[in-house]
């Protein structure tokens, strides 16, 4: 019997709609995580990009648990001597709600270029509004998010 291998023409990509209204950010990005990669799929393959297109709203309603809120820093350097940056959860949520859940579900996603053009598949809003009508996009129903 010969190893069936998925060829990228075989692998048909959904559009899913995720609700972040009062999720949890690491248990929504988990998910988030698992539909890019496509392991929910039967033609999963590691080396091809076999996952779906991920659209989130209301990314502003994102929460964290315990004390995250206040305590959670996201540091980044400019480059320039002295010149970390260090804002909080609640701050950075002020600011960019979407960066939030990007980067928590970008450090679940292989590091490379595989990774990098399964996060081109995830679409992030603030609000409950999205330019995705057209395609139709199927709510997932939060089990556990």
């Amino acid at each position: 019997m010969k190893t069936y291998t998925p060829r990228p023409k075989d692998i048909a990509q959904q559009w899913i709609l995720v609700d972040a209204q009062d999720a949890i950010l690491g248990r929504l990005a988990t998910k988030i995580a698992h539909l890019l990669l496509g392991k929910h799929k039967a033609l999963y393959d590691v080396n091809l990009i076999t996952g779906d297109k991920v659209v989130v709203v209301n990314a502003e309603h994102i929460g964290v648990t315990g004390n995250k809120r206040e305590q959670k820093i996201y540091y980044r350097h400019t480059g320039f001597p002295g010149g970390i940056k260090a804002p909080t959860f609640e701050e950075y949520q002020a600011k960019k709600p979407t960066d939030i859940i990007k980067l928590a579900v970008r450090g679940m996603l292989p590091r490379g270029p595989r990774g990098r053009a399964m996060l081109k598949n995830l679409y992030i809003y603030t609000g409950s509004e999205h330019p995705h009508q057209s395609q139709q996009p199927q709510l997932l129903e939060p089990q556990g998010v």
